[in-house]
């Protein structure tokens, strides 16, 4: 890092703009400033903040780091330097429309198409095909990496490619995955810890009888009474119904299901599996599956169960409800929020790198013939198909935490006392909105000055119009009017691009690595009928050798965080200089060292902890 003094000897009266001029070399020589400090006469210091790229014969006008609203803007010359860049950005930040349906994205092909100031620093870092195969490399496992069509011998054999870390929950999934404890389990604290709800009726597409549940049954009760009493949870992958299953390998046919799975919670407060139904419509070939029933056949629809709730954690869970929304919110700040807007210096950090990493996947994962198509049997166009059928059920309620998990009836620490992502999520979100309200009162006096933010305003509607494509049942506000409002809205936008993703993307080794407990793909139909089960099957069933190995290195390079990562009140760059800013995140970050204490204590002794929502393990943004 470099820095320079520069000495003005005439006096420059008030300074209101700092322009800074580069000029172009016969070598590429992108420069990055961060920022610029005046000293002036009388000994006062002025903070321009930049934190941009100055590319080949460019110019920047930066203003001084104090933010203002609109309305803050007297003469005519920071009016008219406001407009100007936003103009450009518009420009320079265009929305496209990668698949109908989808949320809009940001107009470039690929990553190098990009404007220069959300680029990696280094793109080969992000490079999945490199990322993968060094990730099969260093999990010594590319030897296999080839052998598509080539089953395993039986479910030892799987551990030829697993590789054993000492003390991490992987290894206690490998032990522990076949128990109907371990599969209830990761309804609640698994990577996909978002679909359990309770069941308030048994639906009538899911025909169970209290004859074929009442050994599962502990409390001497009914199935009607335990559903009254809120002992039942309910599973439902009608999502998957009718999607098409890859067919990219002609070798190879893949398969999928669209199950129902029903749960109970014990006297113990355990969550278990108590019937499992593989198929949407019931009928003779449709069994209900039960713990009851041979060891075979009871085990294979559970793993029909987890490789469905695989499929919807990544297209849907991982993909769409953070990927693909984070990039919504970041396009929309940089069209519609000046650099001097203080909700831009609030949000930039949680925007950091993520349209690169969602047009990195574009270019290389999830595109025709990408990664995503080598070993999951929703790619080959599935995943789309996934995601358009999805937007209907994302609402902005559905983002806001508490409100999610109180729909779905889950809110209860007294009746579901082992929900350690609710938990955790609740404190998280607490302190960010706790943080946003302080930055919202430091610059909005009242409700009108939120009325009356045209800039503000305009990024509301960007994310309403092109993000949720004017869907008025998405139930996402055309304005905003209060500050209650707007806290919670800056909350949804923050904990979506930090703790969301970091809850369902940070998991993924530790509860997919061992491939009978999180198939990416099934090479044989879901059973029809009960009895015929046998261990041969099931793993002719399970992915093949090559499919293994792609998979294992595909949820170990996303379960990676980033070098240099910056994490949750992390703000290494000042682009806020206010002391009453500083003070709010230095409370900000003194609530989220308190969540960490809290929850490294919970989680001693522990042989499964939760950690995923542990501030010091939640990344600012959605860059991987």
């Amino acid at each position: 890092v470099d820095s320079y003094d520069v000495t003005v000897e005439e006096d420059l009266g008030e300074i209101q703009l700092i322009k800074i001029e580069k000029r172009k070399y016969w070598y590429q020589d992108d420069w990055y400033l961060k920022y610029i400090t005046v000293k002036t006469p009388v000994g006062d210091y002025l903070e321009f903040p930049c934190y941009r790229w100055i590319t080949d014969e460019k110019e920047i006008v930066l203003r001084d780091g104090r933010a203002k609203l609109p309305r803050d803007d007297k003469t005519q010359i920071l009016k008219q330097h406001r407009r100007k860049e936003l103009e450009t950005r518009q420009k320079t930040y265009r929305w496209k429309e990668w698949h109908p349906g989808f949320p809009l994205s940001i107009d470039a092909h690929s990553h190098s198409d990009l404007p220069r100031d959300i680029q990696f620093d280094n793109e080969k870092g992000v490079d999945f095909i490199l990322n993968y195969s060094k990730a099969m490399e260093n999990l010594y496992v590319n030897r296999f990496m080839h052998m598509f069509q080539s089953s395993w011998s039986d479910f030892a054999d799987f551990e030829r490619i697993f590789v054993r870390i000492s003390n991490t929950i992987s290894e206690y999934v490998m032990q522990h995955w076949k128990e109907d404890f371990m599969f209830g389990y990761q309804f609640l604290n698994g990577c996909n810890p978002v679909l359990i709800r309770r069941c308030t009726e048994i639906p009538k597409k899911l025909p169970v009888t209290m004859d074929m549940v009442e050994c599962s049954l502990e409390r001497n009760l009914t199935l009607e009474e335990e559903v009254k009493q809120g002992n039942i949870f309910i599973v439902d992958y009608e999502l998957l119904d009718g999607v098409d299953a890859n067919k990219t390998d002609p070798c190879t046919i893949q398969h999928l299901a669209a199950p129902i799975c029903l749960l109970y919670k014990n006297l113990e407060n355990k969550i278990v599996p108590i019937a499992i139904q593989l198929g949407q419509n019931p009928g003779p070939d449709n069994p209900i599956f039960l713990p009851s029933d041979a060891t075979y056949d009871w085990l294979l629809a559970k793993i029909w169960v987890r490789s469905s709730d695989f499929h919807i954690h990544q297209t849907v869970t991982h993909l769409l409800r953070t990927h693909l929304v984070s990039e919504v919110f970041s396009i929309a700040m940089f069209r519609q929020l000046p650099a001097v807007h203080p909700l831009f210096k609030l949000l930039v950090p949680h925007m950091r790198f993520t349209i690169a990493i969602n047009t990195k996947a574009r270019e290389q994962l999830i595109c025709e013939c990408g990664l995503f198509d080598k070993a999951n049997a929703t790619g080959g166009g599935g995943h789309v198909q996934m995601v358009q059928k999805a937007m209907k059920d994302l609402t902005y309620s559905s983002l806001c935490f508490p409100e999610e998990i109180k729909a779905k009836g889950m809110d209860s620490k007294e009746d579901i006392p082992y929900y350690y992502y609710r938990d955790d999520g609740i404190k998280v979100w607490e302190a960010i909105k706790s943080f946003a309200e302080d930055v919202i009162h430091i610059y909005y006096e009242s409700d009108e000055v939120v009325c009356e933010d045209v800039e503000l305003q305009a990024f509301i509607k960007d994310i309403y119009v092109y993000g949720m494509r004017g869907v008025k049942a998405s139930g996402f506000p055309k304005m905003i009017r209060t500050r209650e409002k707007l806290a919670e809205y800056l909350t949804v936008i923050i904990f979506t691009t930090s703790a969301q993703h970091a809850a369902v993307n940070f998991g993924q080794y530790d509860w997919c690595s061992w491939i009978p407990n999180a198939p990416p793909t099934m090479r044989r139909p879901p059973p029809t009928e009960k009895g015929t089960v046998t261990i041969e099957q099931i793993v002719e069933s399970l992915p093949d050798r090559g499919r293994s190995c792609w998979h294992l290195g595909a949820v170990w390079a996303l379960s990676q965080f980033q070098d240099n990562e910056l994490f949750l009140g992390m703000y290494p760059d000042e682009h806020f200089v206010e002391k009453p800013v500083k003070e709010a995140m230095a409370k900000f970050r003194k609530n989220l060292d308190e969540i960490v204490n809290t929850i490294t204590e919970r989680n001693k002794n522990k042989k499964l902890p939760y950690y995923y929502l542990s501030p010091d393990r939640i990344p600012n943004s959605v860059a991987v």
